[in-house]
């Protein structure tokens, strides 16, 4: 079934929002944590640190949460045979700030490199598919100098700085991705409003929700 694009909206990563402490990794995959009533949510891009063990620093990164319950959330991390892992780890997630004025977007998508393997002993062409690139995001907004995201996304292009971006579509579905924002422009005409574009290259996967 088709959903609307009305309602859709896109958030880039601000400053770091309260932390969730105290909470106990179970070894597998994907990496299950527990923390009664830890409020975070699917498609929350957060920072854990305090993992202990041998594997420590295979935890102690950013990810995207998935599967969440009340009492427990999940990263996309196999940790199956990882031990130690302690009880006081720490979940710091980014505050979001919604990029406003947002009338119209295309992507994220992109394709992959095909590179051709044919030897002489080949009976057709014979190829192998490389690596994804997700390609860019464009928007198209309502210039407005005030809007907070607006304000975060220029600023991440003079500073040349990396961020992640959610796209919470109007079924509730999200797609979380980092990238830079190389593009930002504005432009206008007699008897008409400011209009402008913002164009985002992502950098790596994109997670879905």
């Amino acid at each position: 079934m088709s959903i609307e694009s009305q309602g859709t909206k896109l958030e880039i990563s601000g400053t770091s929002g309260s932390a969730v402490t105290g909470c106990t990794p179970a070894a597998g995959y994907p990496t299950i944590f527990t923390k009664a009533s830890h409020g975070l949510s699917d498609g929350d891009v957060v920072t854990i640190s305090g993992v202990t063990g041998g594997n420590a620093a295979d935890l102690n990164k950013v990810w995207v949460v998935k599967y969440t319950t009340t009492n427990t959330f999940a990263v996309d991390c196999d940790s199956t045979g990882f031990t130690g892992m302690g009880t006081a780890a720490k979940a710091t997630p980014l505050a979001w700030l919604e990029i406003g004025e947002v009338t119209d977007w295309d992507g994220p998508g992109g394709s992959a490199t095909m590179y051709e393997t044919t030897h002489l002993r080949s009976e057709a062409k014979e190829k192998k598919i490389g690596l994804m690139d997700e390609g860019q995001l464009s928007l198209t907004i309502n210039w407005e100098p005030s809007d907070l995201g607006q304000q975060e996304a220029r600023q991440a292009r003079a500073d040349r700085t990396e961020k992640s971006f959610r796209l919470t579509y109007s079924d509730g579905s999200i797609a979380t991705f980092r990238g830079y924002v190389i593009g930002m422009s504005s432009s206008g005409g007699v008897d008409n409003k400011v209009s402008g574009s913002i164009t985002i290259e992502i950098s790596g996967p994109v997670e879905y929700a």
